[in-house]
């Protein structure tokens, strides 16, 4: 049986050889069928992965408290509260399964140094906002704990905001101003790159009491316009979520019958959403590519009728002289078979090419999966197995005296 399939496959080799260009063009649907769906599967992957480190990115378990009905600019309405320092002590103090907790105050002001001028987003906080938010230090030092008891005038900038407004410059030390007010800038932070939300090295972030003292003045306790939470590793979210929940709508003397006027907005939740949905886009796409394999079946189950009619005279001989009815299906099932593995290879050789290119393009990470290579291969070998028996089946059923007539 080894030997009768290595003879088959041999003379299925020449049969290729002897005919190159119908070839191609027979396994090109297969070639791009398979790399089709391998391609779309692995930037899909590639695509899933770059959000999840986009969003953790963002910060540790990280949560959210913001005021008003949603995520954004608008979400927050006219009226609706912000927050207060003594929110962030009972959060602290009565939650449990926080690790550590921040006061933001965002806004937006001007900067200047020496001739260059731009807005730029403020962000007051305490220490642990950078831990939090898994901000690391590229050169200086973080503000400390003396720096926000005595409001100190100092600032730690990200790297947009040196390359704008210091060039090749080396910043610490230098004051830059901001609003009314001159603040030394004593660190740089790590870049962390773009998100979903902007550029996030385009951010000043300096002591909460320095925003409210020298910057923004305070007119009223409610002043907090976030509150950065890092949950513990392995708390529940969802069980998290509600104690915050329960405790700022008692803050806020929120009736049963009221809604929410704040909202906690969830890191890992929007990760395992967003990769869901790439992941159910990935399908769908993949599908829609796999139809390209069935169309290369077709090409391939066309093209094997046409070599039965053409090798009719051959198969008669071969009848004649004693073969079998089943070596002539075995022979043009091999053939059919080898016709969309060829296929097969060539496009994962293509899809190869086609995710290193695009994957540096749309700047996601790219990772050869072997089991999706492995499955398209499979696969392309089992079209050319469906689509190749009838044509073998035709072949084999063929009679030999008619077959020998045959011009």
């Amino acid at each position: 049986m080894i030997g009768m399939l290595g003879n088959a496959f041999l003379i299925a080799l020449r049969e290729i050889r002897r005919n190159l260009t119908r070839a191609f063009l027979t396994v090109l649907g297969v070639v791009i069928g398979v790399s089709a769906v391998i391609t779309m599967v692995t930037l899909g992957e590639g695509t899933t992965e770059a959000v999840k480190a986009q969003i953790s990115n963002l910060g540790s378990n990280l949560l959210m408290l913001r005021p008003g009905a949603g995520f954004g600019p608008r979400s927050g309405g006219a009226g609706v509260p912000l927050f207060t320092e003594d929110d962030v002590e009972a959060l602290r103090d009565q939650v449990p399964g926080i690790a550590a907790i921040a006061p933001v105050r965002n806004t937006m002001m001007s900067t200047i140094y020496l001739q260059e001028a731009r807005n730029t987003s403020i962000t007051g906080s305490t220490i642990d906002f950078f831990s939090i938010n898994k901000w690391s230090i590229e050169s200086g030092r973080f503000f400390d704990e003396r720096d926000l008891l005595n409001a100190s005038a100092v600032c730690v900038i990200g790297t947009t905001v040196r390359k704008e407004l210091f060039g090749g410059q080396d910043p610490i030390g230098e004051k830059i101003r901001i609003g009314k007010a001159s603040i030394e800038v004593i660190g740089v932070l790590k870049s962390k790159g773009q998100a979903g939300m902007g550029d996030q090295d385009d951010t000043i972030v300096l002591p909460l009491t320095t925003l409210q003292r020298r910057l923004g003045g305070r007119t009223s306790s409610r002043d907090i316009s976030q509150i950065s939470i890092s949950a513990e590793d392995g708390t529940d979210s969802d069980f998290l979520i509600g104690e915050i929940t329960s405790l700022m709508r008692q803050r806020r003397n929120l009736q049963a019958n009221q809604d929410n006027n704040f909202f906690v907005f969830d890191t890992r939740q929007i990760a395992e959403t967003l990769s869901s949905s790439t992941r159910t886009m990935t399908a769908l796409l993949s599908a829609v590519a796999g139809v390209s394999l069935l169309v290369g079946g077709i090409g391939i189950m066309n093209i094997m009728l046409v070599s039965v009619t053409e090798r009719t005279r051959e198969i008669g001989i071969r009848l004649a002289i004693g073969g079998t009815a089943r070596e002539v299906l075995l022979q043009f099932l091999v053939e059919a078979v080898t016709l969309s593995c060829v296929g097969g290879v060539m496009g994962i050789l293509l899809a190869y090419g086609l995710c290193t290119v695009l994957s540096s393009v749309i700047q996601v990470p790219f990772t050869f999966n072997f089991q999706i290579n492995l499955l398209a291969f499979v696969f392309s070998a089992v079209v050319g197995v469906v689509f190749g028996f009838a044509p073998a089946r035709r072949a084999a059923r063929l009679d030999p005296i008619e077959a020998l007539r045959h011009e």
